[in-house]
């Protein structure tokens, strides 16, 4: 047996702790570096030169790219995110609401409009209360929410 072999006493404590440090290091940054390639992409006020030249400096020189974005742009990177969020949370509301709708209008959404429409001068008042009572008719009445109908038996 003249090769060496290694045994689990033969790596000492420290060094397990400093090479789970290292790799955890590792995977850090490159979470680091593609939020900052998905942040690069992300911002619509950033031009495509600008875009192109943060990229380029990213990639050729990782590590002074990376922190010079960081340092430069860093504190506005978490507003974009949470921008971004709010607006695919809003389109999916938005989503959800239509299709629930079935993608009609109900008579209160569509009397508001008529009312917005009057309150800019576009249609007279006889036109909105004809308006008013097609709407109606063809929706039937809206009761109040929570409300349910009776009937009465004699």
């Amino acid at each position: 047996m003249s090769a060496q072999t290694y045994l689990a006493y033969d790596y000492p404590l420290l060094s397990v702790f400093w090479s789970m440090l290292l790799f955890f290091l590792w995977i850090m940054w490159f979470v680091l570096l593609f939020r900052i390639i998905t942040d690069i992409f992300r911002d619509d006020a950033m031009s495509g030169w600008a875009k192109a030249g943060w990229m380029v400096l990213t990639i050729l020189l990782p590590f002074l790219g990376v922190f010079v974005y960081v340092i430069a742009r860093g504190k506005n990177m978490g507003r974009r995110e949470v921008a971004q969020a709010r607006a695919q949370q809003e389109e999916f509301n938005s989503y959800i609401r239509q299709t629930a709708a079935g993608g009609q209008t109900s008579s209160v959404d569509e009397l508001a409009r008529l009312s917005e429409i009057r309150s800019r001068g576009d249609i007279t008042d006889e036109e909105f209360r004809r308006a008013k009572e097609l709407v109606l008719t063809v929706h039937g009445p809206t009761e109040p929410a929570g409300s349910t109908s009776r009937t009465t038996h004699r």
